[in-house]
């Protein structure tokens, strides 16, 4: 049986001009590369748009093929306390390159998830060893990044893909596996991903396992997404008042596609914009959808909330 590798990995670019999408910061890490220095960087965005990729892609470019022994790259969720800060990144960050380049790269990937008393520590041990180690921080959320450390680095702040460049890299990886994909298919994981490009390629390969020709209904059971013309007539049902109808729909949906409550209440509301609605009704919608979000998050029961929700789109129109 051959070793199951993840396409995320299999087709991650390896170098700064094969990565899709972020040509201004792509741009900019590729002059700090001619110029073998750069500053601290810190990369903030959503999940799945490149940060890690350019990061290690850098560090490739830069370093060559030996590029694992100058760099040194942790996952901050993982290791998160002052501990490691102490440890093993001073005992890192204080040895000296033995490459051509001047300095050593510490990657900290999900750096919002150290604790406050661990960014702190790292504060002066960027400051002490900054003539010898660079550091890059990825982060989600950058306003969990304390502004001290925020100040020095250069922020890059990374945007999700735009459709086309979500393409281009599906149809890379469709090519290279020998895929034949509708172009619904496109479309169905384009809507899955919402321009994270990890989604989009693990929904694709998922879609593979069950044949080499990949169709929107294939891609929407692998990511456990109903199609977005399912979830229309659901709440078109509903605010037609046929309560009946909308809420057999309603257990149709979870039970082929195994959704949850929370998923459900995502793609009602990615549909609000379709329904012919005034914009004062689609505000109420958007506002019941909200209220009964809360309730999920806070431990109530997702069948009966979400048929209440279809109970009250009968009262808004």
């Amino acid at each position: 049986m051959s070793e199951y590798i993840p396409w995320t990995e299999k087709y991650r670019p390896r170098s700064l001009k094969d990565i899709v999408g972020q040509k201004e910061i792509v741009s900019l890490l590729k002059a700090y590369v001619k110029e073998k220095n750069m500053p601290n960087l810190l990369f903030a965005g959503p999940p799945g748009v490149g940060k890690t990729t350019a990061a290690l892609a850098l560090a490739r470019d830069l370093y060559g093929e030996g590029y694992k022994e100058s760099i040194l790259e942790m996952n901050a969720s993982d290791e998160r306390g002052i501990d490691v800060v102490r440890g093993k990144i001073k005992d890192f960050a204080r040895t000296t390159s033995l490459s051509d380049v001047p300095f050593k790269i510490i990657f900290l990937d999900e750096a919002d998830s150290l604790t406050n008393d661990a960014q702190n520590a790292l504060r002066r041990t960027m400051e002490l060893y900054v003539n010898v180690t660079r550091f890059i921080l990825s982060a989600n959320y950058s306003s969990k990044i304390i502004e001290p450390l925020q100040s020095r680095c250069s922020v890059f702040r990374f945007r999700p893909l735009s459709e086309e460049e979500c393409r281009e890299m599906l149809e890379r990886v469709a090519h290279a596996e020998k895929l034949k994909v509708d172009k619904e298919a496109y479309d169905a994981l384009l809507y899955v991903s919402e321009g994270d490009m990890r989604k989009a390629i693990n929904a694709l390969q998922g879609a593979s396992l069950h044949s080499s020709h990949i169709t929107a209904e294939a891609v929407y059971k692998s990511a456990a997404r109903a199609q977005p013309a399912e979830i229309k007539e659901m709440m078109e049902l509903a605010l037609s008042r046929k309560f009946v109808e909308a809420r057999k729909k309603l257990h149709r949906l979870m039970i082929d596609y195994g959704m949850s409550g929370e998923d459900v209440l995502l793609q009602m509301y990615r549909t609000i914009d379709s329904l012919q609605l005034s914009e004062r009704e689609k505000v109420a919608v958007m506002d019941k959808i909200g209220e009964y979000n809360f309730r999920l998050v806070e431990g109530a029961n997702e069948i009966i909330q979400i048929e209440a929700l279809l109970a009250q789109l009968l009262m808004i129109k």
